[in-house]
């Protein structure tokens, strides 16, 4: 008779960008019992120092491996992100701009999202997380549940395994519905060392994060609505 421990455990591929949400999912999915395997991107952005934090994270969760893909958007900019555009400053969440922000990479998600897929057919995982939300977020176009949807229906049209009938690949976006006060208690729950994390999109050369970007501001929020104190270095703290 088979044992449930010597069942192969189901595999997951996690797009980790070393910030609060891609910790929580990176938790999330080991919490569900997922053998993890990491993917993060240097490409090309002016806060790289987040890969550093993808390291962090991605050792103390124990993942199976943790890859890094060099693409170099710069190439194409369009971003403050990838190129020389000033990164927005703001004093506060309420001055947030309702516009898609000049920090939106054109097309990032599916970007990182394909390269999520091929890894996936390669190591045969049928599942993949992603830490997007459409609540405490700047407003981009792929982080909204209907893109996530129409992204999961495609990726079972393009790939080998959803030709041949297999199980359908499924995207995972626990944190679609949740507040950065919610996601932060739920990572809390699950163990997640926020220290180790970073989310600034102007952090200065030691790597202090700015306080003032969208991505500051909105992870501040979080901490302060969950009733937690941000355990980073923040060079202007509000």
């Amino acid at each position: 008779m088979t044992k449930r421990s010597d069942i192969e455990k189901r595999k997951a591929v996690v797009l980790l960008s070393g910030g609060v949400d891609s910790a929580t999912v990176l938790a999330i999915a080991g919490r569900q019992g997922f053998e993890t395997y990491a993917l993060s991107f240097r490409y090309g952005q002016r806060h790289s120092v987040e890969l550093d934090a993808a390291g962090r994270i991605a050792g103390r969760a124990g993942v199976v491996r943790h890859l890094t893909v060099d693409i170099d958007l710069r190439l194409i900019g369009g971003s403050a992100l990838t190129a020389d555009i000033a990164v927005p400053k703001h004093g506060s969440v309420e001055e947030l701009p309702r516009a898609i922000p000049v920090t939106y990479v054109p097309a990032r998600n599916t970007i990182f999202l394909s390269y999520a897929l091929a890894w996936a057919e390669v190591i045969g995982s049928s599942d993949i997380f992603i830490g997007v939300n459409a609540l405490d977020y700047s407003g981009y176009p792929d982080c909204r549940p209907e893109y996530i949807a129409a992204y999961e229906r495609m990726a079972n049209l393009a790939t080998k395994a959803g030709v041949l009938g297999k199980e359908p690949l499924r995207i995972h976006a626990p944190l679609l519905a949740l507040s950065k006060a919610e996601i932060i208690r739920r990572g809390v729950e699950l163990g997640v060392d926020y220290s180790l994390t970073h989310s600034c999109y102007d952090p200065d050369a030691d790597g202090a994060s700015c306080g003032r970007c969208d991505s500051c501001l909105l992870r501040l929020k979080g901490f302060r609505e969950a009733g937690l104190q941000d355990p980073v270095r923040y060079r202007s703290q509000r």
